[in-house]
């Protein structure tokens, strides 16, 4: 054998050597993000965002794992931010209109009452937070309320049911004699402006509630989740069409230093991944709540009115003067609202007149089914 073969193999024998040392260090070079959630483990919500963690780890090969956490797992619901500020949990999942204690533009974020007052829905508001400059005001707020977070838009849902009463309701005069659960913040306050009992309690405590009669009436969400809660149990008049949450996101935060650790290419699979979220969510709750409102009406005994006329100008009106009245308090909520405001200006003329067509195509066809 030639000393150059010689060579050559030797050479070759080092590297294999090298590379079968390093391999267990490869294999265990991985990141952990445990993510505490504000809401049941059983929720549609953790679903979809273990599907989300799933493309984490498939578009990373396994070198970040988000390990999904149930509600109180480390703080309790409310300290849920702060821990992940403060780095006592990686991340964390919840509503950001949660945080409008901390901040009222949170609410522009994550609830942001009767589509902003302009008219943006569920998808519009995707295009808003995408391409109108909606990120760019996203990562602000984290600074304006001094946390170390790094958040990610992932689960957009619209519009929530009005809710569920004992007796039907014809006009604002009716829904008024009923103590009636709403979010916090001022979706819920708006409701007191038109002077709606509202009572702020959260997801976990209405039914009990509804049980012993502290309050008469409720809103949570859309029929999946309202289902899953049972309200249908206590209460069978639904009413689908309701603004105080037009749009609703549910979000991850992850720990500033936690994110800063990552690669760059790790971040980027966590961007693509929320990207690819934004739109799995709005498609999985389509389809669910769909066979849930079947279940509710066919099987549940659930009777399905809508919304009485009169409750869409006083909510609104009531809507835009809490949203004035924030901006004028505050310079970041009227930044954040000024540049929905002129989103809508151009988008919402376009998109609520081609989606015209779409909600009189569904009706026809919705009405046709009732006819058999």
């Amino acid at each position: 054998m030639s000393i150059f073969k010689k060579m050559v193999q030797a050479t070759a024998g080092i590297a294999l050597m090298a590379t079968v040392a390093a391999a267990p260090q490869i294999a265990e070079a991985k990141t952990t993000i445990r993510v505490q959630s504000v809401i049941s483990a059983k929720a549609d919500e953790v679903v979809m965002l273990k599907n989300f963690a799933q493309d984490v780890s498939d578009l990373t090969s396994g070198e970040v794992v988000i390990e999904v956490l149930p509600a109180g797992a480390v703080v309790g619901v409310k300290e849920t931010l702060d821990a992940v500020d403060k780095g006592l949990v990686e991340g964390g999942f919840a509503w950001t209109h949660y945080w409008s204690g901390k901040h009222p533009a949170a609410m522009l974020f994550g609830s942001p009452v009767a589509g902003a007052g302009v008219g943006i829905d569920n998808i519009a508001f995707i295009s808003w937070f995408q391409f109108g400059g909606g990120k760019e005001l996203y990562e602000e707020l984290w600074k304006e309320m001094g946390m170390n977070v790094k958040g990610f838009m992932l689960q957009p849902v619209g519009p929530e049911a009005l809710g569920w009463f004992k007796e039907p309701i014809n006009s604002m005069a009716d829904f008024r004699k009923y103590r009636f659960r709403t979010p916090p913040g001022i979706p819920g306050q708006t409701y007191k402006d038109i002077g709606v009992a509202s009572v702020a309690m959260g997801g976990g405590d209405i039914l009990p509630a509804l049980e012993k009669g502290t309050i008469d009436a409720a809103e949570w969400c859309c029929p999946k989740p309202d289902s899953v809660f049972g309200f249908q149990k206590v209460l069978k008049h639904y009413y689908l069409q309701g603004l105080h949450q037009v749009v609703v996101n549910a979000d991850l935060y992850i720990n500033g230093d936690v994110y800063n650790s990552l690669t760059d290419l790790q971040k980027k699979a966590l961007e693509v991944a929320a990207n690819a979220s934004l739109s799995k969510a709005m498609s999985y709750r389509i389809y669910e709540n769909g066979k849930a409102l079947k279940k509710l009406v066919e099987e549940d005994g659930v009777i399905l009115h809508d919304t009485p006329a009169d409750y869409f100008p006083a909510y609104m009106g009531a809507a835009k003067a809490a949203l004035e009245k924030n901006a004028a308090e505050n310079p970041f909520f009227a930044k954040v609202w000024q540049s929905q405001k002129d989103f809508a200006a151009i988008a919402v003329p376009y998109w609520a007149g081609s989606q015209a067509s779409n909600a009189a195509l569904g009706k026809a066809f919705a009405d046709s089914i009732k006819k058999k």
